[in-house]
């Protein structure tokens, strides 16, 4: 058909509606007479909301006409269809609103539509319905908006750092081993039933072991106590003669086994604190009268008389706790220091049965690459199967791979074999991010609140709800692409391109973002250098961008005309 022909036939198509509709007393409505808001549209949770003013003008309305008027929006592949409204004149008996035919009125209609990239690049129409008494009117449609504002749809999960379920792997481990020589009352002379006790036997084996042991070192203290049930002076005595006698003892018995490690002595005349720490844990009938007769008097004199006087009441002082202070304590302060980096590192690759789940899991932080970290803690969870951190850890890998489903197959272990933990539980949510269920992302983050990363979450969150105000307050003064998303969708461009400049591993999302935040600020040499590296980057954002309505004022700049070539 030639184009001459098919001009006279849309003539008299446009014609017939026109006469049809004229006739009726409904004209077309015209652009003049709608307007829609937010211009251009924005993608906003999901979703593509839509406010439709609208104005059917005095002497428009038919009193027997009933129009239904719905939005469509439409684009390559497919169009969405909005909330109908059904307005009627004013002899139509029905459940419309009635629109006055002298007057006329202003109507308002809400919709929203289900966001699919393809609607950057899209057209909003009214749509109508409509009928006069019962012959049906033809009215043409009125385009009311170009394209989608999708910026919001820039969130980005799979950016976002899983998190890992720490080691408890130390590189120095420090153990205090004890052991106690006890005396008889009032005297400080050592007695061989106290110096053949098995514990002690026990105790100089572990100070042989550490001193000889060439990851091991060791220094010893004597600490030498008298009860608090006599006179200062006597106590005190008592108390030097039983560090003296001790640390001759000890030193002897070092010397003899030839071993040389540091030893230092002191003693306390009245341990006040030991007899506090014994009555506490004992099971004496008024043990709270005994403990608050020790803080009413803090004179040592005092003090001595009314225990004196307790201990002739309570004879279970006497007999089960004053004996237990009449003591030297050694103790052996041991430092284990583990194995090197290096040796952790070849030992998780070549024999990783020899090391530790921590030394596993703090093996696997020490590798360079995921795909190393990947087998290490694929390793440890078939060495460990029954610890939750090893397949946490593993996930968190295949989410940084792009594994998710395998990811996830790992959290779900994961969070089965420990029941509720935190670092599981904000990793699925992550996960439930990705697969568009937000409701599911919730209720894992709420679990995981515990977390220093739980503010990035609910981060998260936020913006996929459109909350963008509550996303910036929950980022805080994390530097990241969403975190900086949130502050350029609540318009704060200073804030955003001040984050963005402090990501410490920028990518191509990093540069498109600070590219809309050049656009939005009216900085076209900005403009043209983010989205050039951006394109560097990623090269697939030269159709993005040519199609993204934050550059639309620029498509007509040489500059940004040939980043899109």
């Amino acid at each position: 058909m030639n184009r001459k022909i098919l001009f006279h036939l849309l003539s008299a198509t446009i014609l017939t509606v026109l006469v049809t509709a004229c006739s009726s007393g409904l004209k077309p409505l015209t652009s003049d007479y709608v307007k829609a808001t937010p211009q251009p549209l924005e993608l906003q949770a999901g979703k593509v909301p839509v406010t439709i003013n609208a104005t059917f003008p005095a002497k428009y309305f038919n009193k027997k006409a009933v129009v239904t008027v719905t939005p469509v929006l439409r684009y390559e592949g497919g169009e969405a269809w909005g909330t109908s409204y059904t307005y009627q004149g004013e002899k139509v008996a029905g459940n419309g609103q009635v629109i006055p035919e002298s007057t006329g009125a202003n109507v308002v209609m809400t919709s929203s539509f289900d966001y699919v990239p393809a609607m950057q690049s899209s057209e909003l129409y009214l749509t109508f319905t409509a009928k006069v008494g019962s012959k049906e009117i033809a009215l043409p449609e009125v385009k009311i908006g170009d394209g989608v504002l999708a910026t919001a749809g820039l969130l980005d999960a799979s950016s976002e750092t899983p998190v890992i379920a720490p080691d408890k792997f130390q590189r120095i481990i420090k153990d205090a081993y004890n052991a106690d020589i006890m005396f008889l009352i009032q005297q400080a002379e050592l007695r061989s039933s106290e110096l053949k006790k098995e514990a002690l036997a026990d105790w100089k084996n572990t100070v042989t072991n550490a001193s000889q042991a060439p990851n091991q070192k060791v220094d010893v203290e004597i600490q030498a106590y008298a009860s608090p049930d006599g006179g200062l002076d006597l106590n005190e005595k008592l108390a030097a003669n039983r560090e003296s006698n001790t640390n001759k003892y000890l030193n002897k018995e070092l010397k003899k086994a030839k071993i040389d490690v540091p030893v230092s002595a002191k003693y306390t005349a009245e341990d006040w604190e030991g007899f506090k720490e014994l009555v506490e844990k004992s099971n004496i009938q008024d043990k709270n009268l005994i403990l608050s007769v020790l803080s009413m008097y803090k004179d040592p004199e005092q003090r001595e008389r009314e225990i004196k006087n307790i201990s002739s009441v309570f004879s279970v002082l006497a007999d089960e706790i004053l004996p237990q202070l009449r003591r030297s304590r050694l103790t052996a302060n041991i430092e284990t220091i583990g194995k090197s980096d290096e040796e952790l590192a070849q030992l998780a690759v070549q024999n990783p049965k020899s090391l530790s789940v921590d030394e596993l899991l703090y093996a696997a932080n020490l590798a360079q690459s995921l795909t190393d970290k990947e087998a290490i803690y694929k390793k440890a969870a078939e060495l460990y199967p029954n610890d939750f951190r090893t397949f946490n850890n593993l996930g968190v890998v295949e989410y940084q791979e792009g594994k998710i489903a395998d990811a996830e197959a790992a959290f779900t272990k994961a969070l089965s074999l420990s029941g509720n933990a935190p670092e599981t539980n904000l990793n699925l949510g992550l996960v439930s991010m990705l697969k568009n269920n937000l409701t599911q992302a919730q209720q894992y983050f709420g679990k995981a609140s515990s977390l220093a990363d739980a503010g990035k979450a609910a981060g998260l969150l936020a913006i996929a709800n459109g909350n963008y105000s509550q996303a910036v307050s929950s980022f805080g003064n994390s530097a990241s692409n969403n975190s900086a998303l949130a502050q350029l969708l609540s318009k704060d461009y200073s804030k955003a391109l001040s984050t963005l400049n402090a990501v410490s591993a920028p990518n191509a999302t990093t540069s498109y973002l600070k590219a809309i935040v050049s656009a939005r600020t009216n900085d076209v040499s900005g403009v043209v250098s983010n989205l050039k590296e951006a394109i560097k980057l990623d090269p697939t954002l030269v159709t993005k961008a040519a199609s993204d309505l934050e550059f639309s004022k620029y498509l007509t700049n040489s500059q940004f005309a040939s980043l899109l070539k």
